[in-house]
């Protein structure tokens, strides 16, 4: 069995260090998530005047700036901070980073009663660890109105803002889209033996999975799948890329957007939506403490807007916001819970070794 670590785990591993939690809390299930204590900046984000819109730019000019802590790629994050700076003349520091590295370093300075952070933009398991540390407070924009309420985190104190989507990444040049099942199960075809592989890190995925197609199915579904051993890789980046060379001409845990962005770049890649497709929040929050508030507000505000949705769409991620269309999310699909892939973690990633790391 090989160590694949997982942000159960490490929120776990932060938690018996810091006061006021315990480790027992995350096994006894009791929960974790807790409305945010009031914070010095509660009235700027909960302001619903009429006039808030002039006075909330009118003050975050006078900030002039403000600090994004994200994981989303460069590729990305640059473009859609550089539109924001563009529109509205306040300056955006931007940090990028991997998902913990966000949260330890989030965790690290609420501690030390550091206030760097105006912004967090990460997955949501990773922005509700920040919620449940109460770094985060709840805020108000009118384009909340536009997001379905499953996009809202526990206590409203983070939004998901974007998707990811587990689908069946494949080589065009190896098979055809007429070639995939319609289901998962359709892969445990004796056929498929030696062609798959898996994110290595994907527990939420099959927790989930099994969550939806009942404990029993579920767990004799992925019993199989794991008697055909597929190939399990580590990071979805990288397997994609792999998809396209050819070395893992089948990945059941691709994410839609890395092949979408392999594709138009014209590598030998498509991708399906096979049933049950599991997707996971990306999540915007706000800082409780934020040295900008104004600031901070005014790019929650426009991140969640039609415009910045968009430039999600055009950038080939997937908007929460269902009126901003695409087509990488037409599909029927079930939002992992951050509950599952927190709370529930230690169960889930043992099974998950279990199956495809016990040889």
């Amino acid at each position: 069995m090989i160590d694949i670590g997982g942000r159960g785990i490490r929120y776990l591993q932060w938690l018996s260090g810091f006061a006021g939690f315990t480790v027992a809390m995350l096994f006894s299930g009791t929960a974790l998530s807790a409305p945010a204590t009031p914070g010095p900046n509660d009235a700027i984000y909960m302001y619903r005047g009429a006039d808030r819109d002039q006075q909330l730019l009118e003050q975050a000019r006078k900030e002039g700036t403000l600090t994004l802590y994200t994981s989303l790629s460069t590729n990305e994050s640059v473009p859609l901070t550089a539109a924001f700076e563009k529109k509205y003349g306040i300056k955006v520091s931007l940090w990028r980073t991997t998902s913990d590295k966000v949260v330890q370093r989030a965790v690290s300075e609420g501690q030390a009663g550091r206030h760097v952070a105006d912004v967090m933009e990460t997955n949501g398991p990773e922005v509700e660890m920040m919620a449940r540390e109460r770094l985060l407070s709840e805020f108000y924009s009118p384009y909340l109105a536009d997001f379905p309420p499953s996009a809202i985190g526990p206590n409203r104190l983070w939004v998901s803002d974007r998707q990811e989507f587990f689908v069946v990444v494949f080589n065009t040049n190896k098979f055809k889209r007429a070639d995939m099942p319609a289901t998962y199960e359709g892969f445990l075809d004796p056929k498929w033996q030696g062609q798959l592989s898996i994110e290595s890190t994907d527990a939420e995925w099959m927790a989930t999975i099994i969550k939806t197609m009942g404990n029993d199915k579920g767990m004799k579904f992925f019993q199989s799948l794991a008697a055909m051993h597929p190939e399990m890789r580590m990071g979805h980046v990288l397997l994609a890329q792999m998809v396209a060379t050819g070395d893992a001409p089948v990945a059941l845990t691709g994410y839609n957007a890395n092949a979408e962005s392999l594709k138009m770049r014209g590598a030998p890649v498509d991708w399906v939506p096979v049933q049950p497709v599991i997707g996971r929040p990306e999540a915007i929050g706000i800082a409780k403490d934020a040295p900008h508030p104004h600031a901070a507000l005014l790019f929650a505000d426009f991140v969640l807007s039609p415009e910045g949705q968009k430039m999600f769409a055009d950038m080939g991620r997937v908007p929460t916001n269902p009126k901003v269309k695409t087509p990488l999310n037409n599909f029927p699909y079930v939002m992992t819970e951050a509950a599952t892939v927190l709370d529930e973690s230690a169960k889930w990633e043992k099974m998950w070794n279990t199956l495809f790391f016990t040889k």
